[in-house]
């Protein structure tokens, strides 16, 4: 019998994991970063992505977790021109209802000082339905589903400096239960450009939006809705 419970949980907790997904690796102008996998990512190479300690979504977006998966700091930088592309790369994705958005945050000083307080976080880049039924699988993360992985571009404009990148793939899988999955990278901005967000496209990340936003609590396969909105600032291209 306690074999069997064992046997049971242990069962259990693969099944969950494998419903769940983080970014594993990073293509950045060209050149490819490691990130962390598995249960146990203290074990693994050292790499760009903040750590996170689980696979497991958030499920609010008050949060703290919400804003790199409960990561904090990482070893290492990886530098990009402004107009480069960042591809983050999934080894294992497997829910199609939900966006992809892509988030930066300028620090103010150097990375072991940068914990992504205050308003300055700015999308570069999403992709909600672009395809109606709410239940079916033209969604950002339908693609990422497909395809595992999701390129970006550094808007050309960009300041140099200093700044953390998010992934964020939020599922919608679940009638009025969001799950939150977002990792974050340390990027060195290069370039000559001077342009940085301000105003409506700067949002604070845990909270940057309600929890009861409709791009947040969504019944895909309950409701007759047509179009769908992201949560949170509109995309800043610079």
């Amino acid at each position: 019998m306690l074999f069997t419970s064992v046997f049971t949980v242990a069962a259990l907790f693969a099944a969950q994991a494998a419903a769940h997904g983080a970014v594993t690796s990073y293509v950045i102008d060209g050149t490819t970063y490691p990130g962390y996998e598995g249960f146990s990512p203290s074990s693994g190479p050292k790499t760009i992505q903040r750590q996170w300690p689980d696979y497991n979504p958030t499920t609010s977006v008050n949060d703290k977790k919400v804003m790199c998966n409960g990561g904090t700091s990482a070893p290492l930088t990886a530098t990009a021109k402004a107009g480069s592309k960042v591809k983050a790369i999934w080894k294992q994705w497997t829910h199609q209802q939900g966006p992809v958005m892509v988030w930066m945050y300028k620090c103010a000083g150097e990375f072991s000082g940068c914990n992504g307080s205050g308003k300055q976080w700015f999308k570069i880049d999403q992709e909600g339905m672009t395809a109606p039924p709410l239940s079916g699988n033209s969604w950002g993360t339908g693609k990422v589903y497909k395809n595992l992985y999701w390129e970006s571009t550094i808007p050309a404009s960009l300041a140099p400096g200093n700044y953390l990148i998010r992934h964020e793939l939020l599922a919608l899988h679940q009638a009025n239960a969001p799950q939150f999955y977002a990792e974050c990278a340390q990027l060195v901005v290069s370039g000559s450009g001077s342009a940085s967000p301000s105003g409506a496209y700067l949002a604070s990340i845990p909270g940057y939006a309600s929890q009861s936003d409709p791009g947040i609590m969504v019944d895909t396969y309950g409701s007759k809705a047509t179009t769908y909105t992201p949560p949170g600032p509109a995309v800043w291209t610079g």
